[in-house]
């Protein structure tokens, strides 16, 4: 009986044939049996010539536990049929992450999660064991807010979504944080459509900002609006909110598309302006707090919820461009006059200056018409002179008043700003908030002092001032200046000259003018020698005696001063 020795290339044959037999492949996962144990490594046939052996570790909880015993049939990764030392190379690890690769590709494609164990920490995330494959998670992706402590997540089995999977480079991205916003989501779209608006609910204040504060009503924020947390005005929610604190509110709105809630705290007590008319009536003094100033006004607080306006226009009968700020201050206590109440836009117009006694009527009271008062000259315009008087109030004294016979152009150049002079009160007009005062009126109207004077009436003038156009005098024993024009001099053309005179000299002249109404009073020395010229005419011009006008002139000249 003959016996069989293969040759090197008979058996290479008879192996190939009987792993293509098997249906066998490096680089598969394939069932094997456990036919012995040995310390720590698991003896395994697959179905080769050869046997491979696994650690005990690779099998994890099942090798721990003892459960593992020998003709267990079990999934291993081939990574060579045969190697150096004539065995099998086998991977229980390799086996459980081809298995993994398999249904994370298959809950990838689906859209569906997956559970894993954050294992460890490395350079911009954290590795997480999907059941035997390896993921990255970003640190964004770890939680919907920045997690300070990720320990107390470490090591828990825990729902992920798969980002991104390539399995040439061995590479998935994993999201936490998209589990826990969609988990959170349909939480927010259950709680919202069970919120309705007018409910009362409790919430805890989660965030303050300053427009408002965030309630977290139990999975789902609410913005309680500044505006709605008190009646009272409320410049920041932290002067009544704290982080934390409880509160209860109602639901003011509720949009169910962008779950976006308004809540109210002020709705569930009653509404003061409520019969506002009533408790504040036109006219009616009250006495109230600033709470707030602005360029165009202050804010004044009657009552908790309940703010009046006090415009820049009511806050003081004198100061008129003043900022309110430099009329009342922050938290003081007012008195005030209601003037306008809007119970529709919410408005109450308030008064300061009408709690205080006018000071133009109780100017009047103090000082009649024709009462000499003193002031300081607060300013010169082109029109007259301020002067400060009593109780913050002004009086005027227009050109016109200033001097009974010079031009107020003239006269108020006399005056500095500051000086203190006296004037007498023409008129108050209270509700235009107008004095007119005179400083004319101080001394008595020289027209007054006229006596028979009238025009066509003969004067005796004593020269004040001599000028070019003529000569500035005052008629005697009056107070009543004029002013004679070259022209008037003389009827002589030759003497009509101003220097002929000098001051102090006194002459005669007739009055051409004399007009009380409007001030007017003309003289002309003229106007005079014609009117004697013409008498003496008419006196010694009707007889036969033959004399020259030179004559009857003379006669009447020496006549005239044989009268005087």
């Amino acid at each position: 009986m003959s016996s069989f020795n293969p040759s090197r290339e008979d058996f290479a044959a008879l192996l190939a044939e009987s792993l293509t037999a098997s249906d066998v492949a490096e680089g598969t996962v394939v069932k094997g049996t456990i036919v012995a144990i040995e310390k720590d490594l698991a003896v395994i046939d697959v179905g080769l010539k050869v046997e491979g052996r696994v650690p005990l570790k690779e099998f994890g909880a099942r090798a721990r536990d003892g459960e593992l015993n020998v003709g267990d049939t079990v999934e291993v990764y081939l990574e060579r049929v045969e190697n150096a030392l004539g065995e099998a190379v086998l991977s229980r690890d390799k086996a459980r992450r081809e298995e993994s690769w398999v249904r994370l590709e298959v809950a990838f494609e689906k859209g569906e999660k997956v559970i894993g164990q954050i294992s460890n920490q490395v350079k911009g995330g954290f590795t997480v064991d999907l059941d035997g494959a390896m993921a990255f998670l970003p640190r964004s992706q770890v939680d919907i807010r920045p997690v300070r402590d990720v320990n107390p997540l470490m090591h828990n089995p825990q729902p992920f979504q798969i980002l991104k999977m390539d399995k040439r480079r061995g590479n998935i991205v994993v999201s936490r944080r998209v589990v826990l916003e969609e988990t959170r989501a349909e939480q927010r779209s259950e709680l919202v459509s069970s919120l309705e608006e007018g409910q009362i609910v409790d919430g805890v204040v989660k965030n303050i900002t300053d427009y408002g504060a965030f309630v977290d009503l139990g999975g789902i924020d609410g913005l309680l609006h500044v505006t709605d947390i008190a009646w009272r005005r409320i410049n920041h929610p932290s002067e009544v909110l704290s982080i934390g604190q409880q509160v209860k509110v109602q639901i003011v709105r509720v949009n169910q598309d962008t779950h976006r809630i308004s809540l109210g705290m002020k709705q569930l007590e009653s509404d003061p302006w409520d019969a506002i008319e009533a408790k504040y009536p036109l006219g009616a003094k009250f006495t109230g707090r600033v709470t707030n100033i602005t360029d165009y006004g202050a804010f004044v607080e009657l009552e908790p919820g309940i703010e009046g306006l006090i415009h820049v226009s009511e806050m003081s009968w004198t100061k008129k461009n003043v900022h309110p700020g430099k009329i009342v201050s922050t938290s003081q206590e007012v008195d005030v006059m209601v003037l306008e109440v809007d119970s529709v836009k919410r408005r109450i117009s308030l008064g300061l200056k009408q709690t205080l006694q006018n000071p133009w009527e109780a100017f009047v009271e103090k000082y009649p018409v024709n009462s000499v008062v003193e002031g300081e000259v607060k300013n010169k315009t082109e029109f007259g002179l301020f002067i400060g008087l009593d109780g913050d109030v002004d009086g005027m004294v227009h050109l016109s008043d200033l001097d009974w016979n010079r031009p107020g152009e003239q006269v108020i150049e006399e005056f500095s700003k500051g000086d203190v002079v006296k004037a007498v009160v023409l008129d108050v007009d209270v509700e235009k908030e107008r004095i007119s005062l005179g400083m004319k009126q101080l001394a008595n109207d020289p027209l007054e002092s006229a006596g028979e004077i009238r025009r066509n009436s003969v004067v005796t003038c004593e020269v004040v001032e001599v000028k070019d156009a003529g000569l500035e005098v005052k008629i005697v024993d009056t107070d009543i200046t004029a002013f004679i024009r070259r022209g008037d001099l003389a009827r002589d053309r030759n003497d009509q000259r101003a220097e002929r005179f000098a001051v102090g000299e006194k002459f005669d002249a007739r009055v051409t003018q004399f007009d009380k109404k409007t001030r007017k009073v003309g003289l002309s020395i003229k106007a005079l020698e014609i009117a004697e010229e013409k008498e003496a005419v008419a006196q010694f011009g009707s007889s036969d005696s033959g004399a020259s006008l030179g004559d009857i002139l003379g006669a009447a000249l020496k006549a005239r001063q044989d009268g005087e």
